[in-house]
C-alpha cells in the first residue's frame, strides 16, 4: 500500500477515467486513503461519467429520455450540465437497458435457437441505443394527451415525424429491431394468446384430460370469482410501478393460501381455469398486443418479472387510465411513414432486419 503514494495523482485519475463501470470506480476509491481523496477531488463527475457512458452509453440518448417534459418537443436536443442527480436517472434507465440486452437473444434467436449467442459490446451498444431512443418515443407519443382521434391527425403525424427524422434509416432499423424483440415479450409472456396458453398447458400436463375454457363465447361459465377484484393502483406512467398488485393477497392470509396456486397461469384448479389466462386468438389478441406496445421498456419489464396472471395485468393497465384501451401503439405506423417519405421500401427494410442486414446485429463488412 505504500507503493501507491509514490505513484501520481495525475495516473491514478486516469485509471478511474479508464473504469468501465460506476461499480468500478467505487471500488477502487476504497482502495486506500489517497484513492479516496482523489475520488472525491474535481474530477469526480468526469469519472463517474465517462464510467457510466462505458457501462450504460450512449449518454446522449438517455439523456434526451430523461429530461424529456413537455415543455419541448422531443426531437430538439438538449445539452444539460452533468450532475449526481442525474447520474442517478441515467443508472435507472441503463440498468433496465441492460436487462433487455440479456433477453435479446432469447428472442432474436428463437426459432434457430442454434445460431444463438451473447451480444458482443458493440450490439449491446446499439440496443441500449434503440432502447433509449424508442423509450423517448413512447414517453413523448403513448399518453393520455395523444387520444386514438388524434393518431392520424396530420399535425400529430408530423410531430411524431420529425422524431424518427433525427436518426438515419439503418438507425430506424435497430429500433425496429428492438421493438419487435419487445412485441415478442408481450406477446408471448405478459399477453399470451389462447393458443400459447393451450400449447404451454398440454406441453406441461400431457396427460391432463381437462378441456380449457376460453372466454370466447358468452355461452362459457361464469368464472370463479377473481381475487383481483379490487380499485387498480394509481400507478405514474413514466416510473417503476409500486409492487401493490399483491396488496390484497397479503392483507389476508386466508386468500393469499386459497389462490397460491394462481399464480401460476398454468395450474389447473376449481378456483382457477388456466384458459382464463389466454388474452384472445387472431384478430382479437393482435389489437391487445397493439394496446400494450404502448407501455415504455421499464413497464413492460416490471409486467414480465411481476405479473405472471392476467388478472394482475389487466389491473396495472386500468391504473394507467381510460386513454390506454383501445388505443394501439403508432410507432410502426410512424416508422413505414417515415421510410416511405425517404424512398425506401418498408418490405426491404423488414425483410433486411430478418436477415441480419439491418438491425442490432447486422453483419458488419
Amino acid at each position: 500500500m505504500h507503493f501507491f503514494e509514490y505513484i501520481p495523482t495525475e495516473i491514478i485519475t486516469n485509471v478511474f477515467l479508464f473504469c468501465n463501470s460506476i461499480d468500478d470506480v467505487i471500488t477502487l476509491s476504497s482502495t486506500c486513503k489517497r484513492f479516496r481523496s482523489i475520488y472525491n477531488g474535481t474530477q469526480r463527475l468526469r469519472m463517474l461519467q465517462n464510467a457510466a457512458e462505458a457501462q450504460f452509453g450512449p449518454l446522449e440518448d438517455a439523456v434526451q429520455l430523461v429530461t424529456h417534459n413537455t415543455s419541448q418537443p422531443a426531437h430538439i436536443l438538449r445539452s444539460v450540465s452533468f450532475s449526481l442527480a442525474l447520474l442517478k436517472q441515467l443508472v435507472h434507465v441503463g440498468r433496465v437497458a441492460e436487462k433487455w440486452c440479456d433477453i435479446y437473444p432469447f428472442k432474436k434467436w428463437r426459432e434457430n435457437f442454434e445460431d444463438r449467442r451473447l451480444l458482443t459490446e458493440g450490439e449491446r451498444y446499439r440496443l441500449r441505443r434503440a432502447l433509449y431512443r424508442l423509450w423517448l418515443y413512447t414517453r413523448a407519443f403513448h399518453n393520455c394527451q395523444h387520444s386514438r382521434e388524434l393518431r392520424m391527425s396530420p399535425l400529430m403525424i408530423h410531430e411524431r415525424a420529425e422524431l424518427l427524422h433525427n436518426w438515419s434509416t439503418e438507425e430506424l432499423a435497430e429500433i425496429a429491431d428492438a421493438h419487435a424483440m419487445l412485441r415478442d415479450v408481450v406477446h408471448s409472456n405478459v399477453c399470451p394468446s389462447n393458443g400459447t396458453i393451450a400449447r404451454r398447458f398440454n406441453k406441461r400436463y400431457p396427460d391432463q384430460k381437462h378441456q380449457l375454457l376460453f372466454n370466447i363465447h358468452l355461452n362459457y361459465p361464469s368464472p370463479p370469482p377473481s381475487p383481483f377484484s379490487v380499485p387498480p393502483p394509481q400507478v405514474s406512467a413514466y416510473h417503476n410501478p409500486p409492487n401493490l398488485l399483491f396488496t390484497h393477497f397479503n392483507s389476508s392470509p386466508m386468500l393469499a393460501n386459497k389462490y397460491h396456486s394462481a399464480y401460476n397461469r398454468y395450474t389447473y384448479s376449481n378456483v382457477h381455469d388456466p384458459g382464463s389466462e389466454g388474452w384472445g386468438d387472431d384478430i382479437g389478441h393482435y389489437y391487445v398486443v397493439e394496446d400494450m406496445l404502448k407501455l415504455d421498456p421499464e413497464q413492460i419489464l416490471w409486467l414480465k418479472e411481476n405479473a405472471p396472471l392476467k388478472g394482475m395485468v389487466e389491473l396495472y393497465v386500468k391504473g394507467l387510465g381510460e386513454w390506454f384501451e383501445n388505443n394501439g401503439e403508432t410507432w410502426g405506423q410512424t416508422l413505414e411513414w417515415v421510410l416511405r417519405e425517404r424512398g425506401e421500401d418498408v418490405g426491404e427494410v423488414y425483410q433486411a432486419i430478418s436477415d441480419e442486414e439491418l438491425g442490432i446485429v447486422a453483419c458488419e463488412e
